[in-house]
């Protein structure tokens, strides 16, 4: 096989590998370099305009860990057993709004734009979020924008653990408001400017899964022409 093929080939090997683990090995841990590079595949990820309005936080508490379990079911066994547990933290509004400070900020020393154009481009994102994304009809509508771009970052850093033979599993089964008042408790969401978006799991599976299945391509698939 060519380059293009075997590359084909390793990228579909790794969806069929993937698969929401419930329980992980406990004895098995993901090295220091392998997690490092997770991360890095959700700091390289796409966010809509640029904004990165994502925060990853690593939970390796185990008394955070039993705080949790008693307001995320969906995650009992693998808040016990897997190797690292990630928490994706969105930004709200107080963030993500065309004027905020750390709109302003991230295009000034993260993007490095010119300060001369800030203004332009805070009067082209006022028109995109309030007609083009109608954000401005509420705060959760900023938030839940926010949390769409950290899906992204998610299935990224799902995809390459794959490729690397390294199980993971999302999760969403958890109570909001109950883990975002613990969080901010603990001092972790940035005095009221982040929310949970997601959970993420990552370790090695105790067994192999069923067979994966999936809808035939030509159900999912509409071509316009």
């Amino acid at each position: 096989m060519n380059n293009d093929t075997n590359a084909k080939a390793s990228i579909l090997d790794a969806f069929q590998f993937r698969h929401a683990t419930k329980q992980f090995d406990s004895s098995k841990k993901i090295s220091a370099d392998d997690f490092d590079f997770i991360l890095e595949t959700a700091r390289l990820s796409p966010s809509s305009i640029g904004l990165e309005p994502w925060k990853f936080l690593v939970v390796d508490n185990s008394d955070l860990k039993d705080k949790l379990k008693q307001m995320a079911p969906g995650a009992q066994g693998q808040l016990d057993s897997a190797s690292h547990f990630v928490i994706i933290l969105a930004r709200n509004i107080k963030d993500v709004k065309y004027d905020s400070d750390y709109v302003k900020n991230h295009y000034t020393n993260v993007k490095n734009f010119p300060v001369e154009l800030i203004d332009q481009m805070q009067q082209k994102y006022k028109a995109f979020q309030e007609v083009d994304m109608n954000l401005a009809e509420s705060d959760r509508a900023f938030f839940d924008w926010s949390c769409k771009q950290c899906y992204i970052a998610l299935a990224n850093m799902m995809t390459a653990a794959a490729q690397m033979g390294i199980d993971s599993c999302p999760i969403e089964g958890f109570h909001y408001q109950k883990v975002t008042d613990l969080l901010d408790k603990e001092g972790l969401l940035e005095d009221g400017h982040l929310g949970v978006a997601v959970m993420v799991a990552f370790g090695y599976r105790v067994q192999d899964p069923l067979p994966k299945t999936r809808k035939s391509i030509e159900d999912i698939v509409h071509w316009v022409k």
